[in-house]
């Protein structure tokens, strides 16, 4: 089309050049005959002086008007003005095509009729203007501005610097893959958070927004998400007077008026965050499912009345959550967002603890996790060590919170000792998260986990290895035990019929009595449903042999419970290097995380008594620390 237009344009200016030239040919040759008829009248010039003259002066006006029209050219193109081109509709401007890049600008406009290219470019603030020849402009019209000219183009071997990004970048990737199965296993299970009312007034201003953009990244990641808001930070500000007999506040009707002024703060707090970042993650079409977040009356309360002699007035615990209410919400995906305000059936409003609602909610939806944010970085460390206690469980919780006198009331409220009232009220508020997250998992919940506000630090507790916080986990354990000589016939029982199929090695009594103390057992109502032996060796190594799960407790986490219960056992006493030899169960051990070795890896004291003619296969384990275990229990325990 261009060529075509371009060839047809050029019809109109010939035409003008022959008219321009006949214009000038016609009065010379008119002018040159009047001027030979007067040289014969004249005696001093001749007519052949006048010939020879007069045929360069004739060709000499015959090309002025070819020169005058490269004038013309040459005085627009170097002073900018835009060229005109003759169509049968008139002199018009020629449309322009923008399409030379530079390093600040580049825009290209498709031409419907064009002849010549315009090159636009902004360098250092100035806006300069060129025009090509129409051969440049039908080669540049060839590629989109987007595309790539294939002649520049090039492949050659990577260099040095490269190949150092790209071992960059694959640190990445390995974090990224280390996640992969931490988001399938997250997804579509319910996950209760808890936000403290001092996150929302927090001095750093990217606090909350971040918060809120990794929650959602959670829901993003298909998680289906519980927010319980407190506002006790914003309610102590303005009453400072407040009875707290036991940690546990007493609500008056004053008291009670400026608790659902500060819950209405905090609830539109939180939505308008959270809206905004559940946009940003989850797009605005409609083709994204968008999530929203909605709030309402999910439970009902009633008053906790007169406890040792205080009343405790409009104070009040959960009576009832709206499971399918909720359920509802999350099958539209949609985040359900709970304030401190309970109603009664009667109409008469309470105010809920709410770490406590948290507890109660998850345990009646039976989530997977709740999780609790620290309004402070507070960080629970070992005293042994000066390491982070990453892993408590329940039962170490329990321990912990009588060491600190603090008590769970039987409605599942908790009640704060004396001594922890006069510490650092940190401390106090880190002790009461740890209280409601055993009544959390007293109810069904999996996993409690407490978490400082850090940027980043809920992503990383959910979705890598080491996570960031601590993490409170039900006694997964409960009925696994060292063997007594009691247990040895049951054990027997167990393995009699492997020891038959050429499974195991067959075990004379006397020596198990001897080793004893190196066998485990589970049990369950006095029954021993399955059993291992732990033996160990020099150079921080131990063997994990006998590992049997009886045939009517099998695909229950029974086994995966014993080999976890004796890792934590090597574990705690040093040993990082865990191996099994096998004829028959290589698989099972394969996809717990062991791989085969050759018998030099064997400690030496195993490799002398290593039996060549049953040839046994050998795969170890390396253990690197509780997360590792935490995270091995959590793809079995589901």
């Amino acid at each position: 089309k261009v060529q075509r237009e371009a060839a047809l344009s050029t019809v109109p200016h010939l035409v003008a050049l022959l008219t321009c030239d006949l214009c000038f040919i016609l009065p010379s040759k008119i002018l040159f005959k009047r001027v030979e008829r007067e040289a014969d009248r004249s005696r001093f010039v001749s007519r052949a002086r006048v010939t020879k003259i007069g045929k360069p002066v004739k060709m000499g006006f015959a090309m002025l008007p070819s020169i005058a029209l490269v004038l013309v050219v040459l005085a627009t193109k170097a002073l900018g003005f835009m060229p005109l081109s003759l169509s049968s509709r008139g002199i018009k401007p020629t449309p322009l095509v923008l399409n030379t890049m530079s390093e600040d600008a580049s825009v290209q406009v498709e031409p419907s009729e064009s002849s010549l290219t315009y090159n636009q470019t902004m360098a250092n603030g100035a806006n300069t203007a060129a025009f090509q020849p129409l051969s440049d402009k039908v080669a540049l019209s060839t590629f989109d501005i987007t595309g790539l000219d294939p002649a520049s183009i090039e492949i050659v071997q990577m260099e040095t610097t490269e190949v150092s990004k790209q071992a960059q970048d694959r640190m990445f990737v390995n974090m990224f893959r280390g996640s992969a199965n931490y988001i399938a296993n997250h997804r579509n299970t319910v996950a209760v958070y808890h936000i403290p009312g001092g996150l929302l007034d927090s001095n750093d201003p990217n606090l909350c927004r971040d918060l809120m953009n990794d929650i959602a990244l959670t829901w993003l990641l298909g998680m289906k998400i519980v927010l319980v808001v407190g506002c006790r930070h914003q309610i102590d500000k303005r009453l400072k007077d407040r009875q707290t007999p036991n940690g546990l506040h007493v609500t008056d009707q004053n008291a009670l008026r400026v608790v659902k002024e500060e819950a209405g703060y905090v609830r539109f707090e939180v939505e308008r965050q959270l809206a905004r970042a559940l946009r940003l993650h989850g797009g605005t079409s409609k083709e994204n499912n968008d999530g929203n977040v909605v709030s309402g009356n999910f439970y009902s309360a009633q008053p906790f009345g007169i406890l040792n002699g205080v009343d405790y007035m409009y104070t009040g615990f959960v009576r009832r959550v709206e499971v399918d209410k909720i359920r509802q919400v999350h099958n539209g995906h949609d985040i359900c967002l709970l304030t401190t305000l309970g109603v009664s059936p009667s109409g008469e409003v309470f105010n809920v603890d709410s770490e406590s609602l948290a507890a109660c909610v998850a345990g009646a939806l039976g989530a997977s996790k709740i999780i609790f944010f620290t309004e402070q970085n507070i960080l629970v460390r070992s005293k042994d060590h000066g390491g982070q206690v990453q892993h408590l469980r329940v039962t170490d919780a329990r321990n912990l919170l009588a060491y600190n006198e603090v008590e769970v009331e039987k409605r599942g409220i908790v009640q704060l000792g004396k001594k922890v009232i006069e510490q650092e009220p940190a401390v106090a508020d880190v002790l009461r998260k740890v209280g409601y997250s055993n009544v959390a998992l007293d109810a069904g919940v999996k996993r409690a986990h407490i978490i400082a506000p850090t940027h980043g630090s809920v992503l990383q507790e959910l979705y890598t290895r080491d996570g960031s916080g601590t993490l409170i986990s039900r006694d997964l354990y409960e009925g696994i035990r060292r063997a007594t000589v009691d247990d040895i016939s049951g054990i027997c029982d167990l393995i009699q019929p492997l020891i038959q199929a050429g499974t195991l090695v067959d075990r004379p009594r006397a020596r198990m009595e001897q080793e004893i103390d190196s066998y485990y057992v589970y049990t369950r109502e006095n029954l021993v449903v399955a059993c291992a032996q732990l033996k160990r060796f020099e150079n921080s190594f131990a063997e994990i042999g006998c590992l049997v799960v009886s045939k009517d407790y099998r695909s229950q986490g029974r086994g995966d419970a014993m080999l976890g219960y004796l890792e934590r056992i090597c574990l705690k006493n040093n040993v990082k290097d865990v191996f099994v030899l096998s004829t028959q169960t290589m698989e099972w051990f394969v996809e717990r995380g062991f791989d085969m070795v050759d018998v030099p890896r064997l400690p030496p004291s195993r490799q002398a008594t290593y039996n060549w003619e049953r040839n046994s296969k050998i795969y170890m384990k390396h253990i690197d620390g509780d997360r590792e275990l935490d995270a091995s229990e959590l793809w079995w325990n589901r």
